[in-house]
């Protein structure tokens, strides 16, 4: 039987585990922390938001990151402080403006055909993750937002999405408790929302009833290939311990670029940092003001999700200040301050903040399928879309690994140079 070793137990990490179980690998999966899903798989905003995929390459984009680079409460935030990593990357990212168009309707396609294997998982295992399927309603403030929301539903639509738009009326039907003034908003019934945290730990349980060894606790320090081999060498408890595969997978978030580089690939990953606030809603009154339909708000980039009764996740940002994963108090008030303008009868006195790095690629599209070593393959740099796509990637890097025909939704991602 052949054995592959996978990299990090975070949502690619424990699906890609479990997609190689279902093929009949002799699986083990490496995660330094505890248990698995601790880093960017911890609280994110949610969303399984096909109607979310439009890439980043645009140059409104740009405009914007240079008008708010100063402001410290900007949904998007660049620390000016240069780096060759940073400045690399940002010049891949204007490079790739061109395709912005390509990579909207690929990415869409990924997200409508992992949302199928996603659910058919949770099914099968019985893993409750709070999961709601009451669609997704993007919100917008101006003229200019809303038309722009037009052009990219026709993106979304030729990827296979159906979204339509709505007036401020129909917002508040579809979600009764919003406050504010909007010009309009674009609704997608299809969307959903759940808890990465708890799909991807009950995944790992499956996985492990499928035979995945999942070694947790295990600090990778090197993987290595000579000879069709994979070497990997770990920290455990102070001992250092090397172990032997036929192949691996790398799915390490932020850390892929490192590994990547000492397996002979160039892989552009920068840890974007995202932030999340978990409105704990203990009173009765909060838990009638939360919306139960998800929300994205165009201005403020930010995310709301309502996970089971209790509990409300408000996520968005993006802060480009390398590896740092410090929580900002000045980052995190927005969040706060969004609920309370947007949801006044929430009470926000017992909010617990987060921050975590999303693995992101300079085109926006992950990095699926084999290195240059053929005994190498990458599941990693998802950006923000890691818990949308995380299912139909896994199937991707597992046909890869089984050397199965790519599947005809990957080519868009497989045509290009993978790492």
């Amino acid at each position: 039987m052949k054995t592959i070793a996978v990299v990090g137990g975070g949502i690619t990490g424990v699906t890609s585990a479990y997609a190689l179980a279902q093929r009949g690998f002799a699986v083990t999966l490496f995660e330094k922390h505890r248990y698995s899903a601790m880093e960017t798989s911890f609280a994110n905003g949610g969303q399984l938001s096909a109607s979310n995929a439009e890439v980043w390459n645009h140059p409104a984009t740009i405009l914007k990151g240079l008008r708010w680079m100063l402001k410290a409460d900007a949904p998007l935030l660049v620390n000016p402080k240069p780096s060759w990593h940073k400045l690399s990357w940002f010049a891949e990212f204007v490079r790739h403006i061109p395709l912005y168009e390509r990579n909207t309707v690929a990415t869409t396609a990924l997200a409508i055909a992992a949302r199928e294997h996603l659910f058919a998982w949770a099914q099968r295992e019985h893993i409750d993750f709070d999961l709601k399927t009451r669609g997704i309603l993007h919100i917008y403030r101006s003229k200019a937002g809303f038309e722009h929301a037009g052009k990219v539903s026709q993106l979304l639509a030729q990827g296979g999405l159906e979204r339509r738009g709505v007036t401020p009326s129909e917002m508040r039907a579809i979600e009764p408790t919003l406050a504010g003034d909007f010009y309009g908003g674009y609704f997608t019934p299809s969307d959903a929302t759940g808890d990465i945290h708890q799909f991807t730990t009950g995944l790992a349980t499956a996985a492990q009833r499928l035979g995945v060894e999942c070694l947790f606790e295990r600090d990778v320090q090197s993987v290595t290939h000579q000879a069709g081999r994979i070497t990997i060498r770990t920290a455990h408890a102070g001992q250092s311990e090397t172990r032997l595969f036929d192949a691996v997978v790398v799915c390490a978030g932020t850390a892929s670029r490192a590994i990547a580089a000492g397996l002979g690939d160039r892989l552009n990953v920068y840890p974007v940092k995202g932030y999340s606030i978990t409105v704990q809603l203990n009173d009765a009154p909060s838990r009638a003001s939360a919306p139960t339909v998800s929300l994205l708000d165009d201005e403020t980039k930010l995310v709301s999700s309502r996970l089971g009764e209790h509990r409300l996740r408000v996520a968005g940002t993006a802060e480009f200040n390398g590896y740092n994963r410090d929580i900002r108090a000045d980052r995190i008030q927005p969040l706060t301050d969004w609920v309370a303008q947007c949801f006044p009868g929430v009470r926000t006195e017992n909010v617990v903040p987060w921050a975590g790095l999303r693995p992101m690629m300079p085109d926006m599209m992950p990095r699926v399928g084999p290195g240059k070593s053929p005994c190498v393959f990458y599941n990693t740099g998802h950006g923000h879309l890691g818990w949308t796509l995380c299912a139909i990637t896994a199937e991707m890097v597992a046909d890869a690994v089984q050397g199965s025909p790519a599947r005809a939704v990957s080519v868009p991602i497989l045509r290009q140079r993978t790492v």
